[in-house]
């Protein structure tokens, strides 16, 4: 009877986060400018899910959330920025932050940011043919993605910290709170 109650939160809590996530994705097509805010905002619903089950659990959930966005989100861009980043990285980031060395730390962070993001990126430009991309950086010259991936980088360490500090937050005030009304 354990086990079956076990599984069944661990579906529940799974289903109803992904559902959240699917919705911040579908939001993208409502409000075009949050087009890396939404699914940065999916990809954190997930980190609950590997402090309340465990990381082969969120990855399940970032798999159906993913094929589910492919279907519903009206953004290309958003959708593969979840795919290929924002959604299974706070679920990578412990795993990362447990290696010892801070240096290596982060420098394997920023890797998997850049080969992420510029795969995407390619992904976009030469198989979907979105080239109003590249369009985009037109003010900038030739340079212009260059001088956006360093920014991403930027927006990437503020991203590493406030998931950190919500999964804090979570783990310190707002878990013990709501937790211990169901128990």
């Amino acid at each position: 009877m354990i086990i079956l109650k076990n599984i069944s939160y661990k579906v529940a809590l799974g289903g109803v986060l992904s559902a959240i996530s699917v919705f911040t994705m579908m939001l993208t097509g409502i409000i075009p400018l949050g087009v890396y805010v939404f699914p940065a905002i999916a990809g954190l619903t997930l980190v609950l899910i590997v402090i309340e089950v465990n990381a082969r659990w969120a990855l399940l959930c970032y798999i159906a959330v993913s094929i589910l966005s492919l279907l519903v989100t009206p953004d290309i861009e958003a959708k593969l920025m979840f795919i290929f980043f924002l959604g299974y990285y706070p679920i990578v980031k412990a795993y990362l932050e447990q290696i010892r060395y801070r240096i290596v730390e982060w420098a394997l962070k920023f890797i998997l940011f850049n080969i992420s993001v510029i795969l995407a990126y390619l992904l976009i430009i030469h198989v979907f043919g979105l080239n109003e991309i590249l369009d985009e950086f037109g003010e900038f010259g030739k340079y212009g993605a260059w001088i956006m991936l360093g920014a991403g980088n930027l927006v990437f360490v503020l991203y590493d910290i406030t998931i950190s500090r919500l999964v804090m937050s979570y783990l310190h005030w707002l878990r013990p709170r709501v937790l211990r009304r169901f128990r």
